[in-house]
């Protein structure tokens, strides 16, 4: 199977949101009830960002200006599948990893360990913690429906026809196709976003307005920390390696020691064998036998010399 993506055209969006609620249908995804739960914050988008119960949200970006006042420039928020994926890299379970049939980015709740690795180093900051089973959060591109030969959820939603699913090589040339159009039109900034931003991105973008005016990131960096992670990893697997080796080796010494217990005599000052009774350090300082000789003794090895 050839690379798949989804293409999100900018220019015939309506923001009408079918997308999120059949996003949360689909994978089960519940959202607040409660009072207050998604305050007004001045913009119709809603809710405010992602989170461990939202995959996919549509970005509201609006100016002063046109004929009716406003202009509106309507964006998607969600996992950009990259083709070079951070999160891939950096995380340490992999439970983060690439389809190979699609291209698209999953994570397996099986192996997810909820370190938040994959959230730091997102140059999208999409992946969220999921508090409700300690897991991470993302648009995973449906691959059970894939699998069957269906679109993702929100795609089959789209009325507008915004949003479209195939083969990542079409999705490229409808999305450059339909900016050739705009700019014609008038329509100067529209470009193509995602074929080449981190490795090529398996979700593709016409944005009418321009990268920056629906909330894209322009330039898209990824964290020095993702390329020292991937030196590191031998060398913890090393350490790692000679770690468990030096515990065998200190549990294979142990074995057959037993543990003698020590008491203090607080009239006489002595330290006592509890076991035995036999005095193992005198008060004044005079000993037997040190307790360095006492241990190493039941230990089995060659006694040690005298404290001091």
């Amino acid at each position: 199977m050839t690379d798949k993506a989804i293409l999100f055209d900018s220019s015939r969006c309506t923001a009408c949101r079918g997308c999120q609620v059949s996003c949360k249908t689909w994978n089960g995804l519940p959202s607040p009830i409660e009072k207050n739960a998604n305050p007004f914050t001045g913009s119709y988008q809603s809710p405010a960002d992602l989170g461990g119960d939202t995959r996919l949200l549509i970005s509201f970006h609006e100016e002063a200006g046109g004929d009716k006042g406003v202009k509106w420039a309507f964006g998607r928020r969600s996992c950009q599948h990259c083709g070079d994926a951070p999160c891939v890299q950096i995380c340490p379970s992999g439970a983060v990893a690439r389809n190979e049939d699609t291209g698209l980015v999953v994570i397996d709740d099986s192996k997810c360990i909820g370190c938040q690795y994959c959230h730091t180093a997102c140059p999208y900051d999409v992946p969220h913690y999921r508090a409700s089973d300690g897991r991470m959060e993302k648009c995973t591109g449906c691959p059970d429906r894939i699998e069957q030969g269906l679109a993702p959820a929100c795609v089959t939603t789209c009325q507008p026809g915004a949003l479209q699913f195939g083969d990542r090589d079409e999705m490229l040339a409808i999305a450059n196709e339909r900016v050739g159009y705009l700019q014609n039109k008038g329509y100067a900034d529209a470009a193509v976003y995602g074929e080449d931003e981190v490795g090529g991105l398996h979700v593709i973008q016409v944005l009418k307005h321009g990268v920056a005016a629906h909330g894209q990131v322009e330039n898209p960096q990824v964290s020095p920390v993702v390329g020292l992670t991937q030196i590191m990893k031998p060398v913890t697997a090393v350490a790692t390696g000679v770690t468990v080796v030096g515990l065998a080796a200190m549990f294979a010494l142990g074995i057959g020691y037993k543990r003698d217990k020590l008491a203090y005599n607080a009239a006489t000052e002595d330290t006592i064998d509890v076991d035995t009774g036999a005095v193992v350090k005198h008060g004044d300082g005079q000993d037997t036998e040190s307790v360095k000789e006492h241990i190493m003794e039941n230990l089995g090895g060659k006694k040690g010399g005298t404290d001091e």
